[in-house]
């Protein structure tokens, strides 16, 4: 309704000044209200951000596109380890990830809204600019099929998305259930499970995020030969069975161990990395921010439950919550494949577009 730029903007100012907030807060209660306003928009700013990605590339580069975002966010945990083995206090460490998003706010001079969203709101002539201003800066000329852009096309009813949009057809119905079913739980939980082990906490933590390059790397040469849904229920389950031979290993066997725990973190990345770059495919031009960020929030509540399953679950047995990870994930392996291929495929601009992915 706003436009992806607009929304990415107002979504890192929020994080930036409610994460400089939290850095100050004067009770428990202040720290936790920040914490959840930045939390609830810092997600949203990052989705519409990989939106935007999605919309300005072809479907030839939009895998390496959306990995070499994801590798930025693996960049971070390696930053974020430095950052509190080094800093003394949390509220310092608060302020070191939280003022480098001012900058980000420079992105209003030097980041155009996306074309094929001021298409779909028939704001042609803006949607023109930007695209002779992508043709210049690649040193090539518009494409024939845009050239005929004009306000002249402009006639006719501008598209709004609604929740409903996402319920209302069979197949983008689907999509919609099928991706909310995702892997927040086991990417939160496997860092928080590692949080509670026995070993050093940074050098755990360390080694978890340093096998997300190795994901990267693997999905570059694998994503679009064999395609977006085997590779995805192939990552689940690599991570589904390393979940499971972490759980029944003694711990006289860390090193071991800890290797199986490295390939779940890095099988659970691997089907992060994927759905960020199927999630905005399966939807339509006008309602793709809406089911991307209606899907990330849906699969975040199940986040939520996260730190309940870890800790409380430990108590019983150490090992149960992995136990119930490789479960959830063995499930979602056999979902994916109902979704239909996009690979080498456009981007759909209408619903009728979304609903005939499948042909």
């Amino acid at each position: 309704r706003f436009g992806h730029k607009l929304c990415l903007l107002v979504t890192v100012l929020i994080n930036a000044v409610s994460g400089v907030l939290m850095a100050f807060a004067p009770s428990y209660t202040w720290t936790v209200t920040f914490r959840l306003i930045q939390g609830l928009v810092s997600k949203g700013g990052w989705l519409t951000g990989y939106v935007l990605i999605a919309e300005f590339v072809g479907s030839e580069y939009r895998r390496a596109a959306g990995i070499i975002y994801q590798v930025a966010f693996t960049l971070g945990l390696l930053i974020l380890t430095t950052l509190a083995y080094a800093l003394p206090h949390w509220r310092w460490l608060q302020l070191a990830v939280t003022l480098p998003s001012f900058f980000l706010l420079l992105y209003y001079w030097c980041l155009p809204e996306s074309p094929r969203w001021l298409i779909a709101q028939k704001q042609n002539d803006k949607a023109m600019e930007v695209i002779k201003r992508i043709a210049k800066g690649n040193r090539k000329k518009p494409p024939l099929s845009f050239q005929n852009l004009s306000s002249k096309n402009e006639d006719g009813e501008k598209l709004k998305p609604s929740f409903l949009d996402l319920v209302r057809t069979p197949q983008i119905r689907k999509y919609t259930f099928i991706l909310m079913y995702r892997c927040s739980v086991l990417y939160q939980g496997l860092i928080m499970h590692m949080g509670i082990a026995a070993g050093n906490m940074y050098l755990d933590f360390l080694y978890s995020a340093l096998v997300e390059f190795p994901a990267a790397f693997i999905l570059m040469l694998t994503l679009d030969r064999t395609g977006r849904r085997y590779t995805w229920a192939a990552a689940s389950v690599m991570t589904g069975v390393a979940c499971l031979i972490t759980a029944f290993l003694p711990d006289t066997l860390y090193w071991l161990k800890m290797t199986a725990a490295c390939l779940g973190r890095m099988g659970i990345t691997m089907c992060y990395e994927i759905i960020c770059v199927v999630n905005p495919e399966l939807y339509p031009t006008f309602l793709r921010n809406l089911g991307v960020l209606v899907c990330s929030s849906l699969c975040d509540l199940g986040g939520i439950l996260t730190p309940f399953l870890v800790y409380r679950l430990a108590d019983l047995w150490h090992e149960l919550p992995l136990v119930i990870f490789a479960v959830i994930v063995l499930i979602d392996s056999g979902l994916v494949l109902l979704l239909p291929e996009m690979k080498g495929k456009a981007l759909p601009e209408t619903i009728e577009d979304a609903e005939n992915l499948h042909r």
